[in-house]
């Protein structure tokens, strides 16, 4: 078979050692009638799922990015190891990806250059090993981290109309090697079913916009307030979480609300601490090793004065922005103690920030008695009671009593036959669709949203009209004036039809031109 034309034998030759791992120049595999089989098409079309696998994989993987945090929470919980393991499932990700592209590439030019698809035993191996890693992350993800399928769905609220124009043009480029194939194959069922199977391809994409919905499709008068900030933890890409300097950091970014988690010790002190244990966020297994098992509640306040609640936080760079933490942060966070409830409300009060409190654990026997304490030091601090947003579910009814004045949370969505009507809702952003986002605030319901990290999902909340957002990355949302993006519809419309337009005629190019 002749090489077509601006396709030089060189460029043949080189692409055949890379595709099949030989040194066989045009000619030669010319001489030795080389010929593509239909084992060969089966290996490309194995080559073309396993690249568009891989694709889907590393959407998802940019996706969970705002979640990961938690699953290096997870694994130091269980392994005892810190890790950014984001950087590895990138990593990772990207040289899959990397390499099933190149393939593919490789492959679609020597289509166009006549030479025959001979793909090596090696690159076979590895193929079957990158979709059988594919294919266990996805497992992995839908058993042990199934929400985030639902983060997919939400994310295609950002990434919808971009998706379709990017799958538009990689559809329409892959028309010159289509051509190309359909040309030179003399099997008529072959051809027919080709054109066939690519026309009908093309039409559901032409079409795919009828079934886009996005709330940032919609005229700049009618774009809700910007959503409130909620701290999560404070500011803890600034500052050690759930310390004096993280609330600091938090209202620097201008957070109306600063969320944590309070436990009591065990001589009845209220203080801040999420985890059960001590050993991610304190010194305590150099303190008091022997005791760095036990739970927080287990430790005496003087015992928790004792511990380092900041030096872990440089140690272990939970998140990349500590790399930039000025001289002076670093100096202070070395110094970061765990701060009780009385001084947090001090603070708050003296900042005039709201807080939002967690009060674990939950099934602790002596939960009552915990209840008691922290109402109290509310009670003591003098800070106004509509300051203090309360979460816990239990006793509720007894605080409602104490302290009428505190704004109550709900962490579940209002009942057909609900009592009271809420107020407050405090739910992953997993939970809550836009319509649902929408009717909330038609009913004057304030929705918060944990957790929000990515710019792409607090644009899609901010379009749908959330109340706030509970976030790690505060300094980053602040500087945002308005979403992402934000197009009319009639705007949409237009780029609609250009593109479809646009790769119509150069589909019609690309046949045209390689019949010629």
């Amino acid at each position: 078979m002749a090489d077509p034309p601006g396709c030089c034998r060189p460029c043949a030759t080189c692409l055949l050692c890379l595709y099949s791992c030989q040194w066989i120049t045009a000619k030669k595999e010319k001489r030795r009638g080389l010929r593509t089989t239909k084992c060969d098409c089966s290996w490309f079309f194995f080559l073309f799922c396993v690249f568009l696998f891989t694709l889907v994989w590393l959407y998802i993987a940019i996706i969970i990015l705002n979640d990961f945090h938690n699953f290096n929470e997870f694994i130091f919980k269980q392994q005892k190891l810190w890790l950014d393991w984001s950087l590895v499932l990138l990593i990772a990700t990207a040289v899959l990806i990397t390499y099933s592209a190149v393939l593919l590439v490789l492959a679609l030019c020597l289509q166009l250059c006549g030479q025959p698809l001979k793909l090596h035993w090696l690159h076979k191996i590895l193929l079957i090993i990158t979709a059988l890693v594919v294919a266990a992350a996805f497992t992995g993800l839908g058993i042990k981290w199934a929400e985030e399928w639902r983060s997919a769905r939400i994310s295609l609220q950002a990434t919808g109309p971009f998706l379709h124009i990017g799958i538009v043009g990689g559809m329409t480029l892959l028309a010159w090697p289509l051509a190309s194939v359909i040309y030179r194959a003399h099997n008529t069922g072959l051809k027919v079913f080709l054109l066939l199977a690519y026309s009908a391809a093309m039409i559901a994409l032409y079409l795919a916009p009828l079934g886009i919905t996005s709330p940032c499709i919609m005229e700049e008068n009618q774009l809700p307030p910007k959503p409130a900030l909620v701290g999560h933890r404070g500011a803890p890409m600034l500052a050690p979480e759930n310390t004096l300097m993280s609330l600091r950091k938090a209202v620097d970014c201008d957070v109306q609300v600063f969320e944590t988690d309070v436990m009591v010790s065990a001589d009845g002190v209220p203080f801040l601490m999420h985890d059960e244990k001590l050993t991610r966020t304190t010194n305590v297994q150099t303190v008091f090793p022997e005791r760095a098992a036990l739970n927080s509640t287990a430790f005496n306040w003087t015992d928790l004065q004792q511990l380092n609640a900041g030096s872990w936080f440089l140690e272990r760079r939970p998140f990349p922005s500590v790399q930039s933490l000025s001289h002076g942060d670093r100096v202070q966070a070395t110094r970061q103690k765990i701060p009780s409830l009385g001084q947090v409300l001090d603070a708050a009060k003296e900042s005039n920030i709201s807080i939002m409190f967690d009060l674990r654990p939950e099934n602790h026997s002596d939960y009552q008695s915990f209840v008691n304490a922290t109402l109290a030091v509310i009670l003591q601090s003098g800070i106004p009671l509509q300051q203090v947003l309360w979460l816990p579910d239990g006793f509720r009814e007894q605080v409602k009593q104490q302290v009428p004045g505190v704004q109550q949370v709900y962490g579940r969505k209002r009942l057909q036959d609900e009592k009271e009507p809420l107020l407050h809702v405090n739910l992953p952003y997993q939970d809550m669709s836009s319509e649902e986002i929408k009717q909330y605030r038609q009913d004057n319901i304030s929705v918060n949203l944990y957790v929000v990290n990515q710019p792409w999902l607090f644009s899609v909340l901010w379009c749908s009209g959330v109340s706030s957002v509970t976030t790690n990355a505060c300094q980053v949302l602040k500087e945002m004036k308005r979403p992402i993006w934000l197009l009319p519809s009639s705007t949409y419309l237009m780029i609609w039809i250009v593109v479809d337009c646009v790769s119509f005629l150069m589909i019609l190019w690309a046949f045209l031109l390689m019949k010629v």
